[in-house]
C-alpha cells in the first residue's frame, strides 16, 4: 500500500532523514520506534506532504505522491493524527469532527460520523462539549476520530500515548487495534516501544534519521539492542 524509498528530508538546510526505506502492506499495523529527535515525525510529515523531501520517493497504492499538496494526499486516502492532538479547543466535539470530514458530503459523512461514534461512544455523549473541556484521553480519542472522518485507507498516528496515564494508553491502543479491524491500515509512531510493538505486525527502528533495524514485532521485542535501548531490559 505504502512504499517509501531512499527518503531524505529535513527543514531548510538541516537534514533529518537519510535514505529511509519502509513498506506498509494493506491491513497491517506498522510501528516506527526511536528516541526523541530520531526523525519519526519528519517521516510522517514527508508522507503527508507537510514537508517536501530533498530526494527519494513515496508511493501510495502504486502512485507516486511525492511532493503532492496535503489536500490531494488526504483525498487519496491518507490521514494524519498529529503529535499533540492539535484540536480546535474553542470548537465542540462535533465541530472538530466536521473539520475532519470537510471533504466528505451527504450520506457518506453521516455514515462516517455514526461509525466514529460506535468506536468512541464517549464522543457521542460529549458531542456538544468544547474540545478544551475533555480529559486528555478523550482529547486523544477525538484527534483520532477526526482523522477517521476523512475516510482514510491508511491512518498515520504520531505519538498517541503522549502525556497519557498508563491505563489510558492501554485503552487508546485497544482502539488502534479496533480501527485496524475496521479495515484501516495504520502506521504508528511511538516512543513507548513495548506497547507499540505489542499491537503491531512489523516495526522499524529509526535512529539519528536512519533505519537501523526492521523485522516482525516479535523479532524486535526479542532483539538485544531494542531490549536495552527501548525496553529498559538486559
Amino acid at each position: 500500500m505504502l512504499q517509501v524509498r531512499r527518503l531524505n528530508a529535513g527543514y531548510g538546510k538541516v537534514q533529518v532523514l537519510w535514505d529511509v526505506d519502509l513498506t506498509v502492506r494493506r491491513g497491517e499495523i506498522i510501528s516506527i520506534i526511536g528516541a526523541n529527535g530520531a526523525g519519526k515525525t519528519t517521516t510522517l510529515k514527508s508522507i503527508m506532504g507537510l514537508i517536501i523531501p530533498f530526494k527519494g520517493t513515496i508511493q501510495f497504492d502504486g502512485e507516486d505522491i511525492t511532493g503532492l499538496p496535503v489536500h490531494e494526499i488526504v483525498r487519496k486516502g491518507i490521514s494524519l493524527v498529529p503529535e499533540g492532538r492539535h484540536l480546535f479547543p474553542k470548537m465542540t466535539v462535533l465541530e472538530n469532527l466536521r473539520m475532519g470530514g470537510y471533504a466528505v458530503n451527504g450520506n457518506k459523512y453521516r455514515d462516517l460520523l455514526e461509525k466514529v461514534f460506535q468506536i468512541f461512544p464517549v464522543l457521542k455523549e460529549r458531542r456538544n462539549q468544547l474540545a478544551s473541556t475533555l480529559s486528555g484521553g478523550e482529547q486523544q480519542m477525538l484527534a483520532i476520530a477526526r482523522g477517521l472522518m476523512s475516510d482514510p485507507k491508511i491512518l498515520l498516528l504520531d505519538e498517541p500515548s503522549l502525556g497519557l496515564a498508563p491505563k489510558i494508553v492501554k485503552k487508546v491502543m485497544k482502539v488502534v487495534s479496533k480501527i485496524r479491524e475496521e479495515g484501516i491500515t495504520i502506521l504508528l509512531v511511538e516512543q513507548n516501544a513495548k506497547i507499540s510493538l505489542e499491537i503491531s505486525d512489523r516495526g522499524y527502528v529509526l535512529e539519528t534519521g536512519k533505519i537501523v533495524l526492521e523485522g516482525t514485532s516479535d523479532e524486535l521485542l526479542r532483539n538485544e539492542h531494542v531490549r536495552k535501548a527501548y525496553l529498559g531490559l538486559m
